[in-house]
C-alpha cells in the first residue's frame, strides 16, 4: 500500500516535534519534510509531489492562508490552529480536517482516516460530474396568468425576490409566482446550483468567476457562505 507523503509547517518547534511523532506512530504516512520554515515547504512543493501538508494558520512570515492559496491543488491541507474562528476561512481552500490546538494522537489519527476515504473514492464520485454542454429540457411556468414554455438551454439563472421568481432567459425575463426552493425542486440537478439564498445558476452559462462572484449575462452574482463549499467543490473538476 502507498504511503501518504505529508509536510508539516508550524512556527512553533514544538507543535513541529509533536506532529512529527505523530507520522511516525503512524504506518500510513511518510514524512517529507518538517520544518518552521514556509519558504522551505514551497521548495519541496515545487520539486516533490506531496500529499498532504499539515498547516498552521498563524505564522509570522506567510500565513496559512496566504500558503493554502500559493499551492492550490498541489496538495490537501490539514490545518492545525489553536484558533477555531479560522475554520470556515480555511475551507475555501483544498483542506481536508481541522485540528484544533492542543492536538491529541487520537484526533490526529481521525483526520488520516478521513483523509484515507477521502483519497480512496472512485473518481465518479470524487470529482463532480461536468455539465453536458447541450441537455435539452422545458418546463412550463405561470406567469400573467397564462402557462408559458421555457426551453431550459435558454435559461441562464433564476433570481428570487420575496414570493415571485425572476427568470433570466436568453433574450427576456418572466416574472413567476413561486419560491426559489419549490422552482430548484423542478430543475435538473446537473445543469442548475444554487449558489445564494436569492440566486439559481445554470452552471455552463457561467461567463467568468472572480474569487465569491460569478459573472453571468453582465450580471454579477455573489456565491452566499452557505452554499460556498459546495460550489467550490464543483470548480475542482475543472483545475
Amino acid at each position: 500500500m502507498k504511503k501518504i507523503s505529508c509536510i508539516i509547517l508550524d512556527d512553533e518547534p514544538m507543535a513541529v516535534s509533536l506532529l512529527s511523532k505523530y507520522v511516525e506512530k503512524t504506518a500510513t504516512l511518510e514524512l517529507v519534510k518538517a520544518t518552521t520554515n514556509p519558504f522551505e515547504v514551497l521548495e519541496t512543493i515545487a520539486t516533490v509531489p506531496v500529499d498532504v501538508i499539515f498547516i498552521d494558520i498563524q505564522m509570522p512570515e506567510l500565513t496559512g492562508i496566504q500558503m493554502m492559496e500559493m499551492i492550490g491543488n498541489k496538495a490537501k491541507f490539514i490545518i492545525t490552529s489553536a484558533y477555531s474562528e479560522y475554520a470556515l476561512k480555511g475551507y475555501e481552500h483544498n483542506v481536508v480536517d481541522y485540528l484544533l490546538k492542543p492536538i491529541s494522537f487520537d484526533r490526529f489519527y481521525k483526520s488520516i482516516v478521513k483523509l484515507q476515504d477521502i483519497s480512496s473514492l472512485p473518481k465518479t464520485m470524487e470529482t463532480p460530474v461536468k455539465v453536458e454542454e447541450e441537455q435539452e429540457g422545458f418546463l412550463f411556468v405561470k406567469t400573467d396568468g397564462r402557462l408559458v414554455k421555457i426551453n431550459l438551454n435558454d435559461l441562464f439563472f433564476v433570481e428570487g425576490l420575496k414570493d415571485y421568481l425572476y427568470l433570466h432567459l436568453r433574450n427576456e425575463k418572466l416574472i413567476v409566482l413561486d419560491t426559489l426552493k419549490d422552482f430548484e425542486a423542478k430543475l435538473p440537478q446537473n445543469s442548475y446550483m444554487r449558489v445564494h439564498k436569492s440566486y439559481i445558476i445554470r452552471l455552463d452559462k457561467i461567463e467568468t468567476i472572480e474569487r465569491n462572484r460569478i459573472f453571468i449575462q453582465d450580471k454579477i452574482i455573489p456565491v452566499g457562505d452557505t452554499y460556498k463549499a459546495k460550489f467550490q467543490y464543483w470548480m475542482k473538476s475543472f483545475t
